[in-house]
């Protein structure tokens, strides 16, 4: 995908595909998905469960192995199969967790936590790795008196402080953000949110960032990538996605969500897609969301859109949406 607007692009996916073997055939959790990441921004990436969002954070990150395609950072593929480049590779990409709970070892101390990345990729001396452990920790909003406590001994919400000082504590330049809210109380996911956004001005950090809320994704996001059953099938800026969506699943999307005031909602049409969610075994010939779409015709059920700049800086997967440059 070109880079119309001459921004650094920090992380690319070309034709990235994330296949498992499961007992009825082939799962295609990630099918054929590109885009960039530029340096500095955040795109959100939004769908509903099972789209294969968090994969594709995963294999963006490197947790898992692409099936095909490519992962090029700063302009050079990163080979996941080598034990060194994926060893260097892990030191500019971390990944903050959905679960704070799970994702925290509760026999170690924090301390233990947030150092064992500095340890791993030999950053700093013993003394000089604790002090850095008690500055991300007032960094996050926490104390340094915390750095010897265990994850059983705080919120939920300061947990995932934790598990942000942990990301931070390598010095990444890009970071994963799966879900890291909705786990989280609604009275402190703001707080993690500001967090997270002063942190990215602070140091410069580039994010893609998971999430189901969308006024969140709208908020945090310069981008937002909407996925379905493993594509992505629009993508354009959050302003832009919002005041011009084109996609019909992701017209259905947007309709969804609240709006603050009673009149607008009440006098809001809510768009109800009829039908399931195609099984990602067994994908249909077209378009993934032709069974589902008001307005698929035959073409819809015969081959499968490819994502298209319908307008600058605007792509859509969809046969009926129409270039208007």
């Amino acid at each position: 995908m070109a880079d119309n607007n001459n921004r650094e692009v920090l992380v690319s996916l070309k034709d990235v595909c994330k296949y498992f073997k499961v007992s009825g055939g082939t799962l295609k959790a990630v099918d054929n998905v590109s885009f960039d990441i530029y340096k500095g921004e955040t795109l959100g990436l939004v769908g509903e469960s099972g789209c294969g969002k968090s994969t594709l954070g995963r294999v963006a990150m490197g947790i898992y192995e692409a099936t095909s395609g490519t992962i090029e950072f700063e302009g050079k593929p990163v080979n996941l199969k080598k034990g060194k480049d994926r060893f260097a590779y892990s030191k500019d990409a971390q990944i903050i967790f959905q679960d704070p709970y799970a994702s925290l070892d509760s026999r170690m101390t924090v301390s233990s936590i947030i150092s064992e990345g500095m340890e791993i990729h030999k950053m700093y001396d013993a003394k000089k790795r604790q002090e850095r452990v008690y500055e991300l920790l007032e960094t996050v909003g926490l104390n340094r008196e915390h750095a010897n406590r265990f994850p059983h001994e705080f919120s939920g919400g300061q947990r995932q402080r934790v598990g942000i000082a942990r990301a931070l504590a390598i010095e990444p330049k890009f970071v994963v953000c799966d879900e890291p809210i909705s786990a989280l109380d609604v009275s402190i996911q703001s707080q993690v949110i500001n967090l997270l956004h002063d942190l990215q001005q602070e140091m410069g950090l580039t994010y893609l960032f998971i999430a189901h809320d969308l006024n969140i994704v709208k908020y945090i996001s310069d981008r937002i990538a909407v996925m379905y059953l493993g594509n992505v099938v629009e993508l354009a800026s959050s302003d832009e996605l919002y005041a011009n969506t084109l996609h019909p699943y992701s017209k259905a999307l947007l309709s969804a969500v609240p709006i603050p005031d009673p009149d607008s909602e009440e006098a809001k049409k809510r768009q109800i897609l009829s039908g399931d969610v195609p099984s990602p075994i067994n994908t249909p010939k077209g378009c993934n969301f032709a069974g589902r779409c008001p307005v698929a015709c035959d073409k819809c059920r015969e081959s499968k859109p490819q994502l298209r700049e319908i307008v600058p800086n605007h792509y859509v997967a969809c046969h009926l949406v129409e270039p208007q440059m």
